[in-house]
């Protein structure tokens, strides 16, 4: 890796890299109000997965499912029904990173940089 880049920065992209890929492989998948759990612990399973990731949390808004749920029992997950919570570390660097929808957009945002615990 390169000089001019640092813990911090690799710590950061890691966050960002996962909650990307998390929104783009798991958006339209099918879901019911008797999946959403089943669906929360597979998004939280499989994001932990990845390297770096110290914590994951999921939860999809129970509400806007039961709105948009179809005549045959279900409907896809989108975006504004997501809210994650990523914790990423990275050679001591701990990033807590969000996706929320901010009313008009999920977006993935920071919530703080810093240095993990001892």
């Amino acid at each position: 890796m390169s000089g001019d880049v640092s813990d911090r920065d690799i710590a950061v992209f890691e966050a960002g890299i996962k909650l990307g890929a998390l929104y783009h492989q798991f958006i339209g998948t099918p879901l019911s109000l008797k999946t959403i759990k089943v669906v929360e612990n597979a998004i939280t399973r499989s994001v932990s997965l990845q390297p770096y990731v110290k914590a994951v949390k999921v939860e999809i808004n129970r509400e806007k499912v039961r709105e948009r749920t179809t005549r045959f029992g279900y409907c896809e997950l989108c975006g504004d029904m997501l809210d994650v919570w990523l914790v990423v570390e990275y050679r001591g660097v701990e990033v807590r990173a969000r996706l929320k929808f901010d009313g008009e957009y999920p977006l993935m945002f920071l919530e703080s940089v810093s240095a993990a615990e001892p």
